[in-house]
């Protein structure tokens, strides 16, 4: 018997490493690549038209990353279409802003924004990650099109609705137990004494729930007026002398933060230095809750930032891309891994993606770029006059394995194998509206 024991006891000790190894080397795996050993089940990609019958497309994303239509469920809101609510003319990103589709946590409610009435859609999230559509209502904001950024407080059932034109720029709406909406009437300015025309890009809400982060794109709203129609920047101040209206060029106010109270409402505002011009996106890390990276798309770079317990934020240096092919480059968006060891950034002037590495909280470039340029139908320059195909909102799966990534201009959305060394390789490609479409939100 004892011998048998021993035996036994043996056996369990040989299985208890082995059970371990596999462990540790499934754990290792993840954190050396961004692209897990074993693959996911899939799962479920949502991304909205912006046509002005605005609509959700639902795709099922699967375990080699190709993307399967399910369904479209129009919204029952107004997109703002082809037509940019602020250059008037047709171009890829015409919110000039992100984060129009949203899940909440538990993934029973997704929210969308339609920039073409001001008004919000909202969705119940059935078993199969169908979408029947549940309630729309208009935000307040009568000042044109242009809502198109939204955060949710999971807490006090509060959903913030930023606006491309102000002054006010900031609406709430409470969200019952059954998904139904009721507009608030409080609403928020990111304008400033010195400049009542900004242009914000997207609302993000720090992990406690406790700060409301808002990004920024221009001082004022931009104009075109020169013969070949190109983007005027810079304008002469009181002075005489020229200042680009990007934000936090050079007033260092280009993040405004909001603490949050319990209700939802938001607490007086503070004005940040970005270190750079428009800093466009801000994305808060997975497993640190007070540091998130920021994109800028005049200073063609990102940055590592910090927020503290009471709201006060620091940024780090700037690492830049190339802009060989011209400046500013227009780095907007920002993916970050599930493991937190890389951003992802879309450069929209250049049509490509770039891939920085985080190390602690320093920065560095991983691959520069990290994607073939998708060519667009040759009709659309970037600021800097590059022919782009307007890249803009980018969704990373949860496992890391898979980044999709929409190309307007090209009528296509990119679906990416993630490597090891940041690299991005193309797996899937499907057609969708032509430029309108914007954000993207799955699980």
């Amino acid at each position: 018997m004892r011998k048998l024991r021993l035996s036994f006891t043996l056996i369990a000790i040989v299985a208890s490493i082995v059970a371990a190894t596999a462990i540790f080397t499934t754990v290792g795996s993840a954190q050396a690549a961004t692209t897990p050993t074993t693959k996911a089940a899939g799962g479920h990609l949502y991304m909205q038209t912006n046509e002005v019958e605005n609509g959700i497309i639902h795709y099922h994303w699967s375990a080699n990353g190709a993307l399967d239509e399910v369904e479209r469920v129009a919204t029952g809101g107004a997109g703002s279409g082809e037509l940019s609510p602020i250059y008037h003319i047709n171009r890829p990103n015409d919110f000039e802003g992100t984060g129009s589709v949203i899940l909440t946590p538990d993934r029973r409610f997704l929210f969308a924004t339609n920039g073409g009435d001001n008004s919000v859609s909202s969705f119940p999230i059935d078993k199969g990650g169908r979408l029947p559509l549940l309630d729309v209502k208009k935000t307040g904001n009568t000042e044109g099109g242009g809502a198109k950024s939204l955060a949710y407080a999971p807490s006090s059932r509060t959903l913030y609705v930023l606006h491309t034109f102000g002054p006010d720029h900031l609406w709430l709406m409470s969200v019952d137990s059954e998904g139904k909406l009721t507009p608030r009437p409080e609403k928020y300015s990111v304008d400033t004494k010195d400049w009542n025309d900004r242009v914000p890009t997207m609302a993000v809400l720090s992990p406690d729930g406790k700060f409301l982060l808002i990004g920024t794109t221009f001082d004022e709203l931009p104009t075109r007026k020169n013969p070949d129609g190109s983007l005027i920047l810079w304008v002469p101040d009181k002075h005489g002398a020229l200042h680009l209206i990007a934000s936090n060029a050079p007033d260092p106010d280009g993040i405004v933060v909001f603490p949050v109270a319990e209700d939802g409402a938001l607490r007086e505002s503070s004005f940040y230095d970005a270190r750079g011009a428009s800093p466009f996106y801000i994305a808060f890390l997975h497993s640190r809750p007070d540091t998130f990276a920021v994109g800028y798309a005049v200073s063609d770079a990102v940055s590592v930032g910090k927020i503290d317990a009471d709201g006060k934020i620091s940024i780090g240096p700037l690492v830049k891309i190339s802009t060989n092919s011209g400046a500013p480059s227009e780095l907007c968006w920002l993916a970050v891994s599930p493991d937190d060891r890389f951003e992802f950034a879309t450069d929209f002037g250049y049509s490509y993606m770039s891939t920085f590495r985080i190390d602690g909280s320093g920065l560095s470039i991983a691959k520069d770029p990290a994607s073939l340029k998708v060519p667009g139908n040759g009709t659309f320059r970037a600021i800097n006059g590059s022919v782009s195909s307007g890249p803009s909102d980018s969704w990373i799966s949860p496992d890391g394995a898979y980044l999709y990534e929409i190309y307007g201009n090209a009528s296509k959305l990119v679906g990416y194998a993630t490597k090891p060394d940041g690299s991005l390789e193309e797996v899937i490609r499907v057609a969708i509206p032509y430029n309108s479409p914007e954000g993207l939100a799955g699980f």
